[in-house]
């Protein structure tokens, strides 16, 4: 840029009252879309908070994964792939280092409140990253609704005397309110939140370590034969582990959030690198090996253990309230999850109105940086669905599920994808420098597909899971068209930021 340009655009910052000291960037020598892994974000210059931590960032991510997927749903993957089920939590496990990876690629270079939605973007056009964005809100304010329901039923079933409809509201506006004190109270909450819910999980491998090693003594024999001595390791042949994998797959799912939150933290670009790595660690160690315990201290047909895992355990080791206590730990479990997507719908809707894809008025932020509307316009369709719910108990809530139940697969497709159209575009300086990177692209995308394909082919053989395969690919389609047609045209940018 000629030296007078320069001086102009200097000027020009000081009188709006900019940094000139920020890098600006540079007109792309290819394409307007290598741009998105510039360290400029919406959230940089929106005025969200940047009061989260690093241990915040790890504990939001690993406690979005760790969730009632594990705490109950692994009874049931276990009872459909025998001890055969830890293979679908290794595959599980791949292809979740895989995705986060991938997101954390762009999240590191350019940390922004719509995280893939933005990425998509730039890689994919301005239709596709809005659809993607309204889709991911859709998933997450449903498992608001229905996280808020499930957790008011089961405090319901410890405490009779108080309506479900009522515990509902009280855990909602209760987590309205914490989010809209700020992202450092939300942050500091959630890691207390996962810090139970990893001390449960503790708690049973010292439980079952110890009957395992003969400390805790029981009637029934435990150990390696229960993985071999009922049907073999696969009894149920592979149709069972392509069950399990489906439900693995689904209960890994919202370790996303971590990518959005990134973004309001002091030093983005490092904080999700480490984030990344940690989760992804913990959440394979913790999955697996809790699996693998619960395995071999019980039978994996034993009806008990489909039930409630957790509690099967405990209660095999005649540790009296098993029940009560793991109980509250769910509850926590489904708490943390819907304070998390409270957390993760709100920035998502401030990115999508900062793009010109939502109401203007959701860009407003509190003098704490809270994207106050953008809260509210989430939690608002929890409190109708957990309305409706209370008046069709058994049909809100089911349909809200199946519509976008499958919406984990689309949005893990279009991570794999769009880091994969961004990386092509990039020059080789550029790729050289990039503070985190995807292990041996592309084939590590290749590899994400082929898994992410082979589940979708699994999907359409079972019939529940065809069946909401094909809804949420409706329910897509119909957003897309929504994005086309009603999009306006995004805030203006700073200078900067223009090309």
């Amino acid at each position: 840029m000629p030296s007078g340009a320069g001086a102009r655009r200097k000027s020009m910052d000081m009188d709006q009252g900019r940094d000139p000291s920020v890098a600006t960037v540079q007109p792309a020598s290819v394409n307007e879309s290598a741009r998105v892994l510039d360290e400029k974000s919406s959230s940089k210059r929106s005025g969200l908070s940047r009061a989260m931590k690093s241990r915040h960032i790890v504990m939001i991510g690993l406690g979005s994964a760790i969730g009632t997927g594990l705490f109950v749903g692994s009874g049931s993957a276990m009872a459909a792939a025998g001890p055969a089920v830890l293979l679908a939590y290794i595959v599980g496990g791949i292809l979740v280092t895989l995705v986060m990876r991938m997101l954390g690629e762009m999240a590191a270079e350019a940390p922004s409140a719509g995280a893939l939605s933005v990425f998509a973007d730039k890689a994919l056009g301005r239709t596709v990253g809005s659809t993607i964005g309204w889709l991911w809100w859709a998933v997450m304010v449903v498992s608001v609704a229905a996280e808020a329901t499930a957790a008011a039923a089961i405090v319901h079933s410890l405490w009779p005397a108080v309506s479900q409809w009522l515990l509902a509201l009280v855990f909602l506006t209760s987590l309205t309110g914490l989010n809209l004190l700020g992202v450092a109270k939300f942050g500091e909450t959630e890691f207390w939140f996962t810090l139970l819910k990893v001390g449960a999980i503790l708690a049973m491998f010292v439980v079952g370590g110890g009957i395992l090693l003969g400390w805790i003594p029981v009637d029934e024999p435990t150990g390696f034969g229960n993985l071999v001595d009922r049907g073999g390791f696969m009894p149920n042949g592979i149709s069972g582990v392509a069950s399990a994998l489906l439900m693995v797959v689904f209960a890994f799912g919202g370790v996303e959030i971590a990518a959005i939150a990134a973004a309001e933290t002091k030093d983005p670009a490092r904080n999700i690198g480490r984030a990344i790595r940690t989760i992804v660690l913990r959440i394979v160690v913790f999955y697996v090996g809790a699996v693998l315990i619960m395995l071999m201290v019980l039978p994996w047909n034993d009806s008990k253990l489909k039930e409630s895992p957790f509690i099967a355990v405990l209660t095999f080791a005649g540790i009296p309230g098993a029940g009560t206590i793991m109980a509250l730990v769910i509850v926590v479990a489904l708490l943390s999850g819907l304070n998390a997507n409270v957390y993760g719908a709100s920035r998502l809707l401030f990115s999508l109105s900062d793009r010109g894809c939502a109401p203007s008025q959701v860009t407003r932020v509190t003098g704490k940086g809270v994207p106050r509307i953008g809260v509210l316009l989430s939690v608002a369709f929890g409190f109708a669905a957990v309305m409706l719910n209370y008046i069709w108990p058994t049909l809100v809530l089911k349909y809200l599920l199946n519509a976008v139940g499958s919406g984990t697969v689309i949005i893990w497709f279009f991570v794999i994808i769009t880091q994969f159209i961004l990386r092509r575009r990039m020059s080789t300086e550029k790729t050289n420098a990039l503070a985190f990177k995807v292990w041996l692209f592309p084939y590590a995308n290749y590899l994400a597909l082929a898994i992410l394909g082979g589940i979708v082919v699994l999907t359409c053989f079972d019939d529940a899971g065809r069946s909401q395969l094909l809804t949420t690919f409706i329910v897509t389609a119909a957003i897309a068209v929504a994005c086309r047609l009603f999009s306006r045209a995004p805030s203006p940018k700073p200078l900067e930021e223009q090309v």
